[in-house]
């Protein structure tokens, strides 16, 4: 496992490593340029047995988060952006997918996901979206942080555990 500083990533690849998931981890130190554009990089590439591979961005959210708020989702603009021009650098067969990876902060809270990994001491629930249904439902959440999010009672409709995509 790479050593990730990032702790919803090290999650994430915890769970695919303990569920038996072929990825590649991608070395976020290395910036690419495609057809003279800077892109920003995915988290990982991640081979299915029953559908498309997935290019694979981590997004960390509390959950609850302050005030009691339940699936934060914002997201910046440019992520998903970047994410659209992978999936056509990487062609048919490959599809990018958002996976939130909520931080439990409460033991409750285990009961709104499947799927519950626990890792360095504390639970995490994890769950997906393709980015193409997540592009289409998002709405600009701030303009000056250039963010978009979709609406909870939507966002719930389109995510599914995270083990529906492998």
């Amino acid at each position: 496992m790479a050593n990730r500083k990032v702790i919803y990533e090290a999650c994430f690849e915890d769970y695919l490593r303990s569920a038996g998931v072929p990825y590649v981890a991608v070395d976020e130190a290395k910036k690419a340029l495609f057809a003279g554009v800077r892109l920003k990089s995915f988290d990982f590439v991640v081979y299915s047995a029953g559908g498309d591979n997935l290019l694979v961005d981590v997004k960390g959210r509390r959950f609850p988060y302050g005030g009691g708020r339940r699936w934060e989702n914002w997201t910046p603009r440019e992520d998903l952006e970047s994410l659209a021009r992978w999936e056509e650098v990487f062609g048919s067969g490959f599809a990018g997918l958002l996976a939130f990876c909520y931080h439990l902060a409460e033991p409750e809270a285990a009961e709104a996901f499947e799927v519950v990994h626990a890792f360095r001491g504390e639970y995490y629930g994890l769950v997906g979206v393709y980015r193409t249904a997540y592009a289409d439902a998002a709405r600009t959440r701030s303009r000056s942080w250039d963010t978009v999010s979709v609406g909870t009672r939507t966002f719930r409709s389109l995510i599914r555990p995270i083990r529906a995509f492998f």
